[in-house]
């Protein structure tokens, strides 16, 4: 589909997920991107970290790809740049402090000499085709969260990005009510809108409310103190830092994902006032009531600081009567991971503060009292949920609609929408889906690598050799090994057994086709294991020639 005398909306990601945010605007034959994130794995998806947006719809139409627009830094909205920038050949346009971690991303892969990577400062309008673009500082808790203001013959679009409301901001100026009600008095078509808090009915809260939250807990702590975090909210490392001058404890930090954040935004003109660290050796020779620990690993990742300090893997320790605080919020999908890690300081004697137990994490997406405010400067006459699952989504329109914007519209990934004219309408239908990050190699997420290794997970594994004399005769006694199959005490006698079975397989072939040959011992050897276990595992059988 080319994009006519018309305003066209199209999300590949985010729309009915938390995460992969990827959005296309289309209009007199040309599409521009905002955003091109991805989403972290989960068991469901065994061995994989990142999970990346398809992007086949405008890979086929690279031709009319003009630009790719990123609202900030965040991953779910920057990460799968330097999987796929190189291949959508377009140029990319952001911000400072989100041009500095790009630019890091695509140089680690080696490309950033590749792709174009432009900077845009203090908001400065520029064009791509047929689209005006300005940027439109929000607050969010990473610097330079910004909306994006896209003009179009056909009406203007205000594309939020994620942001809250924060009177009080740590960095960052965003713009005030006065400026968003005088963009709303400009005319906007359609406001395109986070839905994650949703359901949240109070306002997100103050960054400035954290710093106060942490100063209370960490002055409270007789020996050391950790917090963790998202490594990409850089405000709440500016409240951290301010927190540790306030608590007259050294700061230690633990991460390369924070190593880079605090290297970009020093480099950008934030976190001037940092504290200076002290390294892993010193911070274990101070005494515990001066030393404040920041390290990643809040959601339960297994090669993160804060899982390799839990288990005694890592040169900072924490032990009995020490503080571990969670300034973050718990991502659903990851209680299990993050249970590992909180038993396992349990264990230690460890005590630990969560954003239940004490003001210690505001979110950095509106709650209903910050969407209203919004709907009410700005004033559109469409509203487009995004960034959320189908319930948030679906539940913002209904609210849009009862704060009186007139026409709200509920889509999902690959709901084609035109905006205008005479829109919203879903029109069409564009192909949408997962790629996995496989070591060093993109796949499809459904495709037959993942599928294969779910059942060897799941039923286990078994290898057949059987040698074969030239005139089909067994050449010896075949050979069977194991993996993951639940025999455990009784390995010796199912092993016999097993092979047994694909010898007198063999014997009983009536055929010289070694095909049919093969899954006769395969089906065969698989009934001993069912019989034995009750599951089917996956088998391989070898035929070789002596």
């Amino acid at each position: 589909m080319t994009p006519g005398n018309e305003l066209l909306f199209l999300a590949l990601g985010g729309s009915g997920e938390i995460g992969m945010n990827v959005n296309l605007y289309g209009c007199q034959g040309k599409w521009i991107m905002v955003d091109c994130g991805v989403i972290f794995g989960n068991p469901d998806y065994p061995g994989i970290d990142l999970m990346l947006p398809d992007l086949q719809f405008i890979e086929e139409r690279l031709d009319d790809l003009i630009g790719i627009v990123l609202t900030h830094g965040h991953e779910d909205h920057i990460g799968a740049l330097p999987y796929l920038a190189l291949e959508l050949g377009v140029p990319l346009y952001a911000t400072p402090f989100t041009a500095g971690l790009i630019h890091g991303k695509l140089d680690e892969e080696g490309i950033a000499d590749r792709v174009e990577l432009n900077v845009v400062r203090e908001e400065a309008p520029f064009n791509l085709g047929p689209f005006g673009i300005r940027y439109v500082p929000l607050a969010h808790s990473i610097p330079e969260g910004n909306a994006v203001l896209i003009d179009t013959p056909y009406g203007r679009v205000f594309h939020t990005g994620d942001w809250k409301i924060d009177e009080t901001p740590v960095m960052g100026s965003p713009s005030t009510a006065q400026e968003l009600t005088q963009i709303g008095d400009d005319g906007v078509l359609a406001l395109v809108c986070d839905s994650t808090n949703v359901f949240n009915p109070e306002a997100s809260g103050s960054e400035q409310e954290v710093r106060e939250g942490l100063d209370r807990v960490i002055a409270g702590a007789k020996g050391r103190v950790l917090v963790t975090t998202f490594a990409s909210n850089a405000a709440r490392l500016q409240t951290l830092g301010q927190a540790a001058k306030d608590t007259g404890r050294a700061m230690c930090v633990a991460g390369r994902s924070l190593d880079r954040i605090l290297r970009v935004a020093k480099a950008t003109g934030y976190l001037r006032d940092f504290p200076e660290t002290v390294d892993f050796d010193t911070a274990m020779t101070l005494p515990r009531d001066k030393v404040m620990i920041v390290a990643t690993g809040g959601q339960g990742e297994p090669r993160a600081a804060l899982s390799r300090i839990a288990e005694g893997n890592h040169p900072l320790k924490v032990t009995a009567g020490d503080l571990v605080v969670f300034s973050s919020k718990q991502i659903p999908g990851n209680e299990m991971a993050i249970g590992r890690i909180m038993n396992s300081l349990a264990t230690k004697g460890v005590e630990m503060v969560t954003d239940r137990q004490a003001f210690v994490h505001v979110s950095g997406h509106p709650g209903r009292p910050e969407l209203a405010a919004m709907y009410d400067w700005i004033r559109p006459e469409i509203l487009v949920p995004v960034h959320g699952e189908v319930r948030h989504m679906a539940e913002q329109a209904r609210f849009g609609a009862e704060r009186g914007i007139p026409r709200p519209i509920h889509q999902v990934n690959g709901e084609i929408v035109r905006l205008a004219p005479n829109g919203p309408e879903k029109i069409g239908f564009a192909p949408v889906g997962r790629l996995v990050l496989d070591g060093d190699v993109i796949l499809p997420a459904d495709g037959s690598t993942i599928n294969e290794r779910r059942k060897l997970g799941l039923y286990g594994q078994m290898s057949v050799a059987v040698a074969l004399k030239a005139n089909g005769k067994l050449g010896g006694e075949p050979q069977v090994r194991i993996q993951g199959v639940p025999v455990e005490e009784d390995r010796e006698p199912f092993l016999e057994e097993t092979c047994e079975a694909a010898a007198m397989a063999v014997r009983k072939a009536a055929t010289g086709d070694r095909e049919k040959l093969r899954e006769a011992v395969r089906l065969a050897t698989r009934r001993v294991a069912v019989k034995w276990t009750g599951k089917k595992p996956v088998v391989d059988v070898m035929l070789i020639e002596v």
